[in-house]
């Protein structure tokens, strides 16, 4: 079983560490800054063996060409995209095999945040990119809200244990929009008490699971009647699929933010 391992960069990135059981190898994965990379890589004696890349913005690549300079390592990331130094183009269904640190990652397609984003899945663990995120989703720049609706549910099908290693850290505000749109969530309220709680103490509310994002998270939840009747309240309609919430949910959000 991989041990992996966060490295923070800019105001609320995390940079993915998935290393061997010793933590000496390690595949890096979205290095949007190479400095917090490096500091980290040579106080722990870590060698880095491979870059996975969910998507081509630069918060998520910015470090690769000094990283690929330093260590002459592979770049996997996605085949729709133009990602720096790309060497292992990948697409939906092919599998990154890291022999070093004993992991095998599915590649999955889930366009919508932009239009080739990709994320890694094995091992009980989802690097989703900014597609997923704790208590919320990526903003829609490239692809359409059927495209994101349907990366989600993919998502939200993944056996609940699953961790979500997403990259940033956006829980607390995400939960003052969840709140916003089930505010008789229960376990919703509770979440927001656990984050609030980790936030002030400066401690990292990710990664989540998919069990807890299924029952707190409104973009995971289209199917659920109190998402349902709060998306068609705002809409001022009812709204006929699972595809339409969402779509309403996610424009709702981003009227407030």
């Amino acid at each position: 079983m991989p041990i992996i391992d966060a490295i923070s960069a800019f105001e609320d990135n995390y940079i993915w560490l998935i290393q061997d059981e010793k933590r000496r190898f390690a595949t890096i994965v979205d290095p949007g800054d190479e400095d917090p990379v490096i500091d980290h890589l040579e106080s722990h004696n870590i060698q880095p063996i491979a870059i996975l890349i969910t998507h081509h913005h630069g918060d998520h690549t910015g470090g690769v060409t000094e990283l690929v300079s330093r260590y002459q390592i592979p770049v996997y990331g996605p085949a729709g995209e133009r990602i720096p130094a790309l060497t292992q183009p990948l697409s939906e269904g092919d599998n990154v095999i890291l022999e070093q640190i004993d992991t095998t990652l599915n590649v999955m397609d889930v366009p919508g945040h932009t239009r080739g984003h990709i994320a890694y899945y094995g091992h009980d663990a989802l690097f989703c990119g900014d597609t997923l995120f704790t208590g919320g989703c990526g903003r829609l720049f490239e692809g359409t809200f059927e495209q994101m609706h349907r990366a989600l549910s993919r998502f939200a099908a993944l056996p609940e244990e699953t961790r979500v290693y997403c990259a940033h850290e956006y829980t607390q505000a995400n939960l003052k929009f969840a709140l916003v749109a089930e505010p008789e969530n229960s376990e919703l309220q509770q979440r927001v008490a656990e984050t609030d709680r980790l936030r002030s103490d400066d401690l990292a509310t990710v990664p989540s699971t998919i069990g807890l994002e299924k029952r707190t998270n409104p973009f995971l939840r289209s199917d659920v009647d109190t998402v349902i009747a709060a998306a068609e309240q705002h809409a001022g309609h009812s709204l006929q699929s699972g595809a339409e919430v969402f779509a309403t949910v996610r424009q709702w959000k981003d009227e407030l933010d």
